[in-house]
């Protein structure tokens, strides 16, 4: 049996990794030849390093503030459940979470 590709969701996640990358740049004002050319060779390592690190640093806070809002979903439900009330299929969750 052939090993399993993971090409399609490299496929879909390379345009929002691309976005997140160059927004990244431009806040740590990078040369204009990266956003025009998107040649990225005449960057140091460490201009190359603190882009990457900036991008992972914001997916951990996004997949943390997904898992709390989960979380707080599940718990607004479990009160619901244990209340005796129908459950929402819209719960809004207080941004304070």
């Amino acid at each position: 049996m052939p090993a399993r590709k993971k090409r399609p969701a490299k496929a879909r996640a390379k345009r929002p990794l691309d976005s997140l990358k160059y927004e990244v740049a431009r806040e740590l004002d990078l040369p204009k030849e990266v956003f025009e050319e998107g040649y990225w060779g005449n960057l140091s390592s460490r201009q190359c390093g603190a882009v990457g690190g900036q991008m992972v640093k914001r997916m951990i806070e996004a997949a943390q503030k997904a898992i709390a809002e989960e979380a707080a979903a599940q718990a607004i439900a479990g009160f619901r459940s244990g209340l005796g009330l129908p459950p929402e299929t819209d719960v809004e969750i207080p941004s304070e979470l």
